[in-house]
């Protein structure tokens, strides 16, 4: 996780140094967010499109509950019937509103748990799981241990602030997918509203994820917000087959908090699709490469066996091709001897006949 954290600060540091003029690196830069800190992963490599302080440990509040739901599914059944749990709750927190004493299902719990944040269903969950709200705990950080998120404890099943009890933006991002991979908790996460069928009556509960109500292409996770915590929201969303996970931790408003998210998933699939219009010319480039030196291969193949198999007429065909050449040449230079030896011819009966007109004037002086 270190590892991949710090790969994402350097393309970010590489993004953040490019010139002026460089639009695309510009268009590819990571949003600056108002938060302490974010992750986006693509959920289905988990690869890490972005990061800011991902790794810091921070009070996360009710996204506490995706850990709650992790465990809870391990160990509860979603039809069983259990009965709600006494929680002496603060005027403040939010809740499902079961009474204490009544039956309830696992489903329903989970439900509430996540569309709803209740605590009172955090805890009903942790007890009719566990047994005690500390034996949960220590099963919530085996879990937290087992999955490798070594940047997460808790200290409660609900999320509020308390000391030792914390997590990272990267965890949350990871935890998500995870469990994102679960059938139930992947609908209940993506539902904008649940009727609770264990009731009488049935009553119908809707989100307090207002991401999932703003834009259709969301599809959860988990709201929060407490004081230390500020504000936080695991989102995830599906576009054209990509799916997206990210976690703004410590946001000052829930507007904030909300607009970051939007900014950084609208990134992720700029950003994701870039890369796979990068891979594909990639790709297509090697696969031209290839193509072509398979050609080559194949001419020179077939010329090496047309050799091997056709030894005699190539031999034949070289011949020909050889006196082809030589015959020209040779004619070429028949005509230049002819006309030194005639010269040569001429210069001797010149020679002879000098020679004899001397030896004819030698006796007529005698």
């Amino acid at each position: 996780m270190r590892a991949a954290l710090a790969l994402a600060a350097l393309v970010a540091a590489l993004f953040a140094s490019a010139p002026p003029g460089a639009t695309a690196a510009q268009s590819s830069r990571q949003p600056d967010l108002d938060a302490r800190a974010w992750a986006l992963i693509e959920a289905r490599s988990g690869r890490l499109l972005a990061a800011h302080n991902a790794g810091r440990r921070l009070p996360v509040a009710s996204a506490t509950k995706l850990m709650t739901a992790h465990v809870a599914l391990r160990s509860l059944p979603p039809g069983r019937i259990v009965t709600m749990a006494p929680y002496p709750a603060l005027s403040v927190e939010s809740l499902l509103g079961v009474p204490a004493g009544e039956p309830v299902s696992v489903r329903d719990l989970l439900y509430g748990l996540i569309l709803r944040s209740g605590n009172d269903a955090a805890h009903t969950l942790a007890v009719r799981s566990a047994g005690s709200l500390p034996r949960f705990v220590r099963r919530m950080n085996r879990s937290a241990a087992a999955l490798g998120l070594s940047d997460s404890r808790f200290a409660n099943p609900v999320g509020l602030d308390e000391p030792g009890s914390y997590s990272s933006a990267y965890d949350l991002t990871a935890l998500a997918r995870r469990l994102l991979r679960v059938p139930l908790f992947r609908r209940i996460a993506d539902s904008r509203r649940a009727v609770l069928r264990s009731q009488r009556p049935p009553r119908e509960i809707e989100t307090v994820n207002d991401l999932l109500l703003a834009e259709p292409w969301a599809t959860g996770v988990k709201t929060g917000r407490t004081v230390g915590a500020d504000y936080v929201l695991v989102g995830s969303a599906r576009r054209k087959g990509l799916e997206l996970i990210s976690a703004v931790l410590g946001a000052p408003s829930e507007a904030a908090r909300d607009a970051g998210t939007v900014k950084l998933l609208e990134y992720g699939f700029v950003r994701v699709r870039r890369l796979r219009q990068a891979r594909r010319a990639a790709l297509l480039r090697r696969a031209a490469a290839r193509r072509r030196a398979r050609e080559e291969k194949s001419a020179v193949d077939r010329v090496r066996s047309f050799v091997a198999g056709n030894p005699i007429p190539l031999g034949v065909a070289a011949c020909v091709i050889l006196v082809g050449v030589l015959l020209p040449w040779r004619r070429a230079r028949r005509p230049r001897q002819g006309s030194d030896a005639r010269g040569a011819s001429r210069e001797e009966r010149r020679m002879v006949r000098e020679q004899s007109r001397r030896e004819r004037n030698g006796e007529a002086d005698r």
